[in-house]
């Protein structure tokens, strides 16, 4: 069963040349925008192989000689694939740890001296529990230590490494905010262990591992940038989309405090190893034309044109010979002859990817639809990872599909339960207690003795404090009647709206289980019932708490064990298309069907969302962006119209994207 599929969905296709050079010269060319020697990976275990590779030779070349190995090492989330990696090799290769020395890079300040949130904790957990290395050689801050002793705890942090013999390999994740350790904008390139304020974006990221962003501890302690570069050998990792935009500007941008990870281009031995997805804005990815010579696909093509409007401020059919030449386009103009022939053959491309009929329209002529006209009417999925994901990423798409008398289900792949407030439970119980007293003359005891019990547990709640089952459930069905309420406006029958519950989603923490067979089988079953024609799945794989993925994961694999077990079934006439959500868009290049919505439909979109009144102002991981979800989604959807209307095409009020996955090859 293959549980990472979506790891394989690559949506630009750029030749291996690109990322993978066959050559020191080649790789020369094409990396001349990039100040950080860079390695690009097609999927993150390959990424995270490497890494091990050289951890693996600098361990046994330390052992050969006698020598200790000094690791640092961050808890980012995107390093947790490489300890797993090394993991194993000492699990089922016999690799030893016995000569390794750690430093933890940065901690969470202050805590109580028998924290479990800690960054060491989650080290442990993830890495240093599953291998032999000896417990006075693990090395972190102590974030229980007073105030008034931590400057100094932080000297004898940086002389500990000294005397360790200073860092052979330093591993690091990369920050929203191009932090390195928790090292924010505006620290010096020359600074030492040290506590530092831990800006709002930063707290954010590190709620991985905490209730909620009220318990993140506002300061940290963490190793300096001087402390950093001064490790032998560096590694910086980061996946997905979400890093893509932070990757170019650390890679090619200029070294400035402003971005800490920049610093690193001024040390001897840094790589950057990325995901293609993280990847996706380097100038070779996403402009390979700048660089050398290309292999011009359509989507490559699209993708020249609609940069070159930007760059000229021009439609597309305005684009003259004059403006390909100036920037650097003549192979295109060699390919298609003129201008003129690559504008229309593109602005048609566009044009065609526009539909009103995200089902397919019946009795038309389907050539240049992105939907098939047959069947109709279409038995349709939509997956929504959180119980709002269907409305926020796609709701005028649905609406559409249901006024066009498709058979449309809902299936809500996690209870969402951990994003209610306590104070939704509580008005809840209010009400439930209530209705007790003036209905039933308090004779139902089983709401008396929850009320009590779970009044007395949210009394007496402490940062970090799990909620009990009955409270998990209480959150779970208060989002449970939002999605139904949601549902029965967008008139999808209430036998249509599906509550999965996967069981990965609960963990009573933001930081989620492994995703598994179980949840996979639950898909799988939904599937096998209703058989669609057509699937919709969240797209948006970088979301900031990695549900999103896990549950398209679950979807594909499901769909995946169905296509070998009946391969000629319905799955062989089934498509799958993915949405974004509330974060990002697709980028206009990949987008092949774009689902337009008027000023009425729009507004009914934005009333559908509002019936998650759990979700809004109130709501625990709302994020730093302060707009709302329906304000997010809207100026999304309004900001993809003008992009089209700004190429030439035509102009709405709104519209949503969506990628095809090609499920049947």
């Amino acid at each position: 069963m293959n549980l990472n599929l979506s790891s394989e969905i690559v949506l630009n296709k750029v030749s291996a040349d690109f990322y993978a050079p066959k050559t020191e010269v080649e790789r020369s060319q094409i990396t001349r925008c990039e100040k950080i020697p860079t390695d690009i990976y097609p999927s993150i275990d390959e990424a995270a192989r490497n890494i091990a590779d050289t951890v693996e030779h600098e361990i046994k070349r330390k052992d050969a000689n006698n020598q200790m190995c000094v690791l640092g090492l961050g808890t980012g989330t995107s390093l947790t694939p490489v300890y797993h990696e090394l993991a194993r090799r000492h699990r089922e290769e016999g690799l030893s740890f016995r000569n390794v020395i750690v430093f933890n890079v940065y901690e969470y300040y202050p805590l109580k001296a028998n924290a479990v949130n800690c960054c060491i904790e989650q080290l442990r957990q993830r890495f240093l529990n599953h291998v032999d290395i000896k417990e006075s050689n693990i090395h972190t801050f102590d974030f229980s230590i007073s105030q008034e002793h931590v400057n100094e705890h932080c000297r004898q942090y940086e002389r500990l490494i000294a005397e360790a013999g200073g860092i052979d390999v330093m591993m690091l994740g990369l920050g929203r905010l191009g932090n390195i350790g928790t090292n924010v904008p505006g620290s010096s390139m020359n600074s030492g262990p040290r506590l530092i304020l831990l800006d709002p974006v930063i707290r954010e990221e590190l709620s991985m591992s905490f209730g909620n962003n009220e318990q993140i501890p506002a300061t940290a302690v963490t190793m300096g940038i001087g402390t950093i570069l001064s490790a032998r050998k560096i590694f910086l990792t980061a996946w997905g989309d979400e890093k893509a935009s932070i990757i170019q500007k650390t890679v090619e941008g200029r070294v400035t405090d402003t971005l800490p990870a920049s610093f690193l281009q001024t040390h001897k031995d840094t790589r950057v190893v990325i995901d293609l997805s993280a990847a996706s804005r380097l100038t070779r990815i996403v402009h390979p034309w700048l660089v050398a010579s290309c292999e011009w696909t359509d989507k490559l093509v699209r993708s020249a044109l609609v940069w070159l409007c930007q760059e000229t401020g021009k439609p597309i059919l305005k684009l003259t010979n004059k403006d390909y030449n100036e920037h650097g386009l003549s192979e295109l103009l060699a390919l298609y002859g003129s201008a003129y022939n690559a504008n229309i053959k593109i602005f048609n491309d566009l044009q065609h990817t526009i539909t009103g009929w995200p089902g397919g329209k019946p009795n038309a002529d389907d050539t240049y639809r992105p939907e098939r006209a047959k069947p109709y009417p279409k038995r349709v999925i939509i997956f929504s990872p959180h119980p709002d994901d269907d409305v926020i990423s796609m709701g005028g798409t649905l609406r559409r599909l249901v006024e066009q008398h498709h058979d449309v289900h809902v299936a809500y792949e996690t209870s969402g339960n951990i994003a209610v407030g306590d104070e939704e439970v509580t008005r809840f119980m209010h009400f439930i207690n209530g209705f007790n007293q003036l209905f039933a003359e308090e004779k139902d005891t089983v709401i008396k003795e929850k009320y009590k019990q779970i009044k007395t547990f949210l009394a007496q709640k402490h940062d970090g404090d799990i909620d009990t089952p009955d409270v998990r459930t209480i959150k779970g069905l208060i989002r449970r009647g939002e999605a139904r309420t949601a549902s029965t406006f967008n008139n999808i029958p209430l036998d249509h709206v599906h509550f999965l519950d996967l069981p990965f989603y609960e963990s009573g923490k933001i930081e989620k289980l492994p995703m598994g067979e179980r949840d996979v089988m639950i898909v799988k079953q939904l599937l096998e019932e209703v058989k669609p024609h057509q699937i919709y799945v969240a797209g948006d794989l970088a979301d900031p708490h990695g549900t999103h993925k896990k549950c398209t994961d679950a979807v594909l694999a499901a769909l995946d064990l169905i296509k070998q077990e009946k391969p000629k079934g319905w799955i062989a006439d089934c498509r799958v298309w993915m949405y974004r959500g509330a974060w990002a868009e697709w980028e206009i290049e990949n987008i092949e069907m774009c689902v337009p919505m008027s000023p009425e439909e729009l507004r009914a979109k934005r009333n559908a969302i509002l019936k998650h009144q759990s979700q809004m102002e109130s709501a625990p991981f709302l994020g730093n962006d302060e707009r709302l979800f329906w304000q997010r989604a809207e100026d999304r959807n309004r900001a993809t119209a003008k992009l089209y209307d700004d190429l030439g095409l035509a102009c709405y009020e709104a519209m949503e994207a969506f990628v095809e996955y090609k499920l049947n090859g």
